[in-house]
């Protein structure tokens, strides 16, 4: 399995770096936000594999950063930190998308277990695929061959690449930026709409209806999603 990504969002400094370090030691790659908005920011624009989010936070709280995250499509799988106890505001995180929830103290081998359970859990279909099948289309990664309808259908290899993206992240909003750095190779073109038009090429050749997709979807403001 390739190194899981982790966003942990926490304004008590000394958790941050104790959680930073512990996830780093179990082989993690992590980003750490002091605030909410920071958080929210860092939420959209990184390609992580889970958010662990306070729920008390400053500028934005942990359960406004995650009602607004399911608002606009994105699915990652998020974990609350919270010192609460009360079981009304556990109800709450869980009824916001949260999908599981700490309450503090709590050991870190505990927290590990926690994140990774999660992490099988939302993962458990989504493991990198070289042969993938959706309603009549049938992609094969490793011959670079495409059918819909039992027809053969021309994709460029970029395009194959674009639909690897997007089903290795199936569910998951992803952003232009992250198109441009995953399929064209780096982090910027002077103009994104590079990626609209790939896109708007690929839907005309994997949708039923080009004008109303299904599988490939825009999330206004936040980039796309493959729905499935």
């Amino acid at each position: 399995m390739a190194m899981r990504r982790i966003l942990i969002v926490e304004d008590d400094q000394a958790m941050a770096v104790a959680l930073r370090d512990g996830f780093k030691y179990k082989g993690y790659s992590v980003e750490v936000a002091a605030d909410g908005a920071s958080g929210l920011r860092l939420a959209f624009e990184k390609d992580v594999d889970l958010i662990l989010l306070d729920v008390m936070l400053p500028r934005i709280s942990g359960l406004d950063i995650c009602r607004q995250l399911r608002d606009a499509g994105n699915e990652i799988p998020i974990i609350l930190l919270t010192a609460r106890g009360q079981e009304i505001d556990k109800v709450i995180g869980l009824e916001v998308g949260a999908d599981d929830y700490v309450t503090k103290p709590f050991s870190f081998m505990e927290l590990v277990a926690r994140v990774e359970a999660v992490l099988r859990r939302y993962y458990k279909n989504t493991e990198k695929a070289e042969v993938f099948s959706f309603s009549d289309v049938s992609l094969d990664f490793a011959r670079s061959e495409a059918t819909k309808g039992g027809n053969p259908v021309e994709l460029s290899p970029r395009e194959f690449k674009l639909l690897k993206y997007f089903i290795d992240h199936r569910g998951k909003v992803v952003t232009r930026d992250q198109l441009l750095d995953a399929v064209w190779g780096y982090d910027s073109l002077p103009l994104t709409r590079t990626v609209d038009t790939h896109i708007a090429k690929l839907r005309q050749k994997i949708e039923d209806d080009p004008g109303q997709p299904r599988y490939i979807t825009t999330v206004h403001r936040a980039g796309y999603k493959f729905v499935c």
